[in-house]
């Protein structure tokens, strides 16, 4: 019996150890199966990196770049654009920025030229243009905003006069009577307008002839008839023909090149010298001296960008005694309007301006001149003495 017991026992042990290792056969088949397989990323690469050309001072539009103002900083390869970005110093010096640059601004095929021949304004101006240079004062030209590249409008004003076509004068005529008149009369000067003496040649003889011009007392005039006293008169103006004005548009969207004189090719060269910056060993002791300012000199010219044929017409204006006035144009803004002449009669029909009649009274004092107000910041500042 003892025997028996003992027999089961042990077999009881190996099923249960039979049963454990399927268990934990199972177990481990399981695992396998569900557990997602992982892989090991490899070890992050950082970006390579290049030399860029950057800027260290800041470059005004139309210098010539030096290699004092360039140097380099490392950059992401992959953020380098071919052929835009420039990689050595040497590849910029003695080109041209296009536009204005600030300090360490990337120096990319967009912001500089080559050099040519003649000057960068020439490089400027289209094909088919030329560029022409026009006086302005603060109250002509917006006040010295324009800048190059802006856009302006260009207006024209002129005064009309009648003439004479014959004589090509300015009317009236003045008139003149002659004493002695005969054939073959040969008139020389004989004064300031107001007389001449003519030569009367017949054969052997010889007699002289005056014509008298009274000046501004012979002005041509006209007669009419007054109707209350039934008699005729002649009547002359009280003064010199007065000038007709009017002011037009003249020309749309023309381009600014330039506000004020050109720099010169020495001028250029000056500005490209960098002044060495003294030591500490040099400063020690001495106090810094404060430079005088240098005065504003305002320009007094502008240079615009037109056709050939609108470069005559400014031409023709300029030397004609016409006044010409910019007018600035917003950025972007391409539009062409078409714009009427004014004279009086446009601001009388236009604004309605009535003619004043004539009061039996009228204001004190008298104002024949249009004077503006004097104001108190406007009052000269006496110095005592």
């Amino acid at each position: 019996m003892v025997q028996g017991s003992r027999r089961r026992g042990r077999i009881f042990i190996y099923i249960a150890l039979i049963l454990l290792l399927g268990a934990v056969l199972v177990w481990a088949l399981m695992r396998n199966t569900f557990t997602p397989v992982t892989t090991q990323s490899p070890t992050a690469v950082p970006d390579e990196m290049v030399d860029i050309v950057v800027t260290t001072q800041t470059i005004a539009r139309g210098t010539i770049i030096t290699e004092a103002a360039l140097t380099t900083i490392r950059y992401p390869k992959a953020e380098v654009e071919p052929d835009t970005f420039f990689t050595n110093p040497v590849e910029v010096v003695g080109k041209r920025a296009n536009v204005d640059l600030a300090p360490r601004v990337p120096v990319t095929t967009s912001v500089v030229v080559e050099m040519v021949e003649g000057s960068f304004a020439a490089f400027q101006v289209p094909p088919g243009m030329v560029a022409v240079s026009i006086p302005i004062t603060r109250l002509s030209s917006v006040s010295f905003a324009p800048r190059p590249g802006d856009h302006v409008n260009i207006i024209a004003t002129m005064m009309f006069i009648e003439m004479d076509s014959e004589f090509q004068s300015r009317l009236p005529n003045l008139t003149a009577g002659v004493i002695g008149p005969g054939p073959d009369v040969v008139v020389g000067s004989a004064g300031e307008g107001e007389s001449s003496v003519s030569m009367l040649a017949s054969g052997r003889e010889s007699v002289s002839a005056q014509t008298i011009s009274g000046g501004q007392s012979s002005v041509e005039g006209r007669s009419e008839l007054d109707t209350i006293l039934g008699k005729q008169f002649y009547l002359v103006p009280s003064e010199e023909q007065r000038p007709r004005i009017v002011s037009q548009t003249l020309l749309q969207d023309a381009i600014v090149l330039q506000l004020g004189n050109f720099a010169t090719a020495e001028e250029e060269m000056a500005a490209q010298v960098v002044q060495p910056t003294p030591g500490p060993e040099e400063n020690q002791g001495q106090a810094p001296e404060a430079a005088a300012p240098e005065p504003v000199k305002q320009p007094d010219l502008i240079t615009v960008v037109v056709t050939p044929q609108d470069a005559v017409t400014l031409n023709y204006l300029l030397y004609s005694g016409a006044q010409l006035t910019f007018a600035l144009r917003g950025a972007g803004d391409e539009q062409r309007v078409q714009t009427e002449a004014v004279t009086l009669q446009y601001l009388m029909d236009q604004y309605a301006i009535p003619v004043p009649a004539k009061l039996p009274f009228g204001m004190e004092p008298r104002q024949d001149v249009l004077t503006p107000p004097v104001l108190k910041n406007d009052e000269p500042v006496v110095t005592p003495q």
